[in-house]
């Protein structure tokens, strides 16, 4: 079968078989920090209590991730639809914006500086899996983001990523490497394009 430029197209061989055997996947070792018991409730909690709160009620949401082990600073926004996996895994700074429907994979540990802004539908997960090994095995590692970055709108930021203080993610980026601090970076994947530069603070 030929493309519209007149060259062969390489079908997808869908008869191969497969080097992945999921009946091998066995995470027994991973430790999720609490009891099944203590997991289960906090996912109820998220799923009923979150969503009832009013949009501005951002100290009772606090209140309950601190109350479920998250450790989080002094004037931080959390929108009603933000979701957290594993709360006593985060760590949120002082006067840091968490917006709608963001989600923290925190199957490792996330840390967030002061005054970040991690935007809507932007998706930060510490989890992942081996790609060479026929058994799928799940890999985790941190995400930590220095004090005033910006994660602009549904961007993805991978396991193991470092982002450097005052840096800005722009929409839709993916994020798979470490980012220097003081820059503005954007695209899939995602690089540093300029420096940011901050206004004076008017006196």
């Amino acid at each position: 079968m030929k493309d519209e430029a007149g060259e062969m197209k390489q079908e997808p061989d869908l008869e191969a078989p497969s080097g992945v055997d999921l009946r091998r996947y066995d995470q027994r070792w991973f430790d999720r920090g609490r009891s099944g018991g203590w997991i289960l409730l906090w996912w109820l909690v998220q799923a009923i209590a979150f969503p009832l709160t009013l949009h501005g009620a951002n100290g009772t949401r606090v209140q309950l991730l601190r109350l479920f082990g998250a450790r989080i600073g002094q004037g931080v926004v959390i929108r009603p639809t933000a979701r957290f996996t594993y709360p006593w895994k985060v760590e949120i700074g002082d006067y840091s914006w968490i917006g709608d429907d963001v989600v923290f994979y925190s199957l490792d540990r996330i840390s967030l500086g002061q005054h970040c802004v991690v935007s809507q539908k932007s998706y930060l997960c510490t989890g992942s899996h081996d790609l060479h090994d026929p058994a799928f095995r799940l890999q985790t590692a941190p995400i930590v983001l220095g004090n005033g970055v910006w994660i602009a709108t549904d961007c993805f930021v991978a396991p193991g990523v470092r982002i450097g203080s005052n840096s800005v993610v722009g929409a839709r980026s993916s994020v798979f490497g470490n980012l220097p601090a003081a820059q503005v970076c954007w695209g899939t994947p995602c690089r540093p394009h300029y420096r940011r530069q901050m206004n004076s603070t008017p006196s």
